[in-house]
């Protein structure tokens, strides 16, 4: 399976059959034995009962690993599934009860363990079909959703189509397929044919799009590997169905759904457990920074207010990932019709390039001059952080019109998610060429770590004290 996606979904399913295992054994040990007889009972039973009880959890998982129940399938049935992890029971129980026999442990309580076997497949059945729901129902709503587009227009196009979509757990819509040449013979799609290969660079600044499947003859190896050159640039990531004796591209890696070798060309991050962790830390101290610095807001709130009319915050349409538009929010620091301003402003733009910024811009208020020179008027975006649309860490998030005129290298920066703060800030932010700080952020893509997000970040509090903003 596309190991992006699969790691994710076979980690949650191990946790939570390791958890599960071991509050069952607890639960059925206090209706067994008594709340206060539980954990001695099993304690004067094992010689060590936590490092059994590890033990016990991961050797449940290896059990159903054995089994197959950590597999993706695409014709999944929960008579199928509950017959694998009958058997995974079966397995287990037998082993149980042979280490029991084995290591003298006579004590521990067989009425206990005939009522915990049956109550841990019924729990790993009963994960299995809501996380299943929980995972359509996201990708239903929208949510957590990647899009893909698929060159050609042939059967094994619509084939490879079916078969991503049919595997609710990779999260991927495929919304539609570009014709790739003459010899890509067409047949009738299930989904929107989106254009021809010559406006394939149009479909993807027009479409949100962060996979691309190339599903065209390897006699078409030119436009393959152009078109797999063209979409790595803008950060896309490519997935290619081959038969393994067919790989000629030299890059990438070999990966499989459904037992279809796919070669997958990545350009940036892919490090499922990194990311998770990123995100992590982007929810755990939002939420603390959002709660602890709600007086200080407050204040600012009343100091906007006092200096001059209009709103609190300003909201303004940014482009996220790979393309996704969002409303970022900050504190008001301009006049309120800094936007109607902003033509007759041109001339003053000190960045050579595709972004807009003024050294002494007036149309800045006397609080707001203080808010840009701490960085506080960006504060706010901790919200659009817990919403999951920015990052602690990351690319500077870019307006529309700007994204509109950018070269095809300056759109990989839209290939991870935007941040409030990144190397751009840190490290070109005075800086007059555009060019320059697109660099930055894809030096930051190409290198990027948990490790260096926080490195980021401590370097960031220092510049705001110091008074470096804007």
């Amino acid at each position: 399976m596309i190991r992006r996606h699969a790691l994710a979904f076979r980690t949650t399913l191990m946790l939570a059959d390791a958890s599960l295992a071991i509050g069952l054994a607890y639960l059925l040990s206090v209706l067994r034995f008594g709340r206060h007889g539980a954990l001695p009972a099993l304690d004067a039973s094992l010689p060590d009962m936590r490092a059994v009880v590890l033990f016990f959890a991961c050797a449940w998982v290896a059990a159903l690993w054995m089994h197959g129940l950590y597999r993706s399938r695409a014709r999944w049935t929960i008579r199928s599934e509950a017959g694998d992890i009958l058997r995974a029971t079966v397995t287990f129980a037998v082993a149980t009860l042979a280490f029991l026999y084995v290591f003298k442990l006579p004590d521990v309580s067989r009425s206990l363990l005939l009522l915990l076997f049956p109550s841990m497949a019924a729990m790993a059945l009963a994960t299995r079909i809501g996380l299943r729901l929980l995972l359509e129902r996201i990708r239903d709503s929208g949510h957590n959703t990647r899009f893909m587009i698929v060159i050609g227009v042939n059967q094994h196009a619509q084939q490879f189509a079916d078969l991503v979509e049919t595997h609710h757990e990779l999260g991927i819509k495929v919304i539609g397929h570009v014709k790739g040449s003459a010899r890509d013979k067409s047949q009738a799609l299930t989904r929107r044919q989106l254009g021809t290969m010559e406006e394939l660079v149009s479909i993807l600044h027009s479409e949100v799009v962060d996979e691309v499947a190339i599903c065209l003859p390897f006699s078409e190896q030119e436009a393959i590997d152009e078109t797999a050159r063209l979409c790595e640039e803008e950060g896309k990531i490519v997935r290619i169905p081959v038969a393994v004796l067919e790989r000629t591209l030299n890059s990438g890696r070999i990966e499989q759904i459904d037992g279809m070798p796919v070669l997958s060309l990545v350009s940036g991050t892919d490090r499922v457990i990194g990311l998770a962790a990123k995100r992590a830390l982007d929810i755990a101290a939002s939420t603390f920074l959002l709660v602890a610095l709600s007086p200080l807001f407050a204040l600012l709130a009343v100091l906007i207010k006092l200096d001059s009319p209009g709103r609190v915050f300003f909201r303004q349409e940014r482009i996220g990932l790979h393309g996704r538009s969002f409303s970022v929010v900050k504190f008001r620091s301009m006049c309120l019709d800094a936007e109607e301003r902003l033509e007759e402003l041109q001339g003053l733009n000190a960045i050579r390039g595709h972004a807009f910024k003024i050294e002494s811009d007036p149309r800045v208020t006397r609080i707001g001059r203080f808010l840009r020179r701490t960085s506080l008027d960006e504060f706010p975006q901790l919200w659009n952080v817990l919403r999951g649309e920015m990052s602690l860490v990351g690319p500077r998030p870019p307006l529309g019109r700007e994204v509109a005129k950018y070269a095809i290298w300056h759109r990989r920066r839209l290939s991870m998610k935007p941040g409030m703060t990144g190397l751009w800030q840190i490290g070109a932010r005075r800086h007059p060429e555009f060019d320059r700080w697109v660099e930055k952020d894809l030096e930051y893509i190409d290198t990027w770590s948990l490790w260096l997000d926080l490195k980021i970040i401590a370097r960031t509090v220092p510049a705001m004290f110091s008074g470096e903003g804007r």
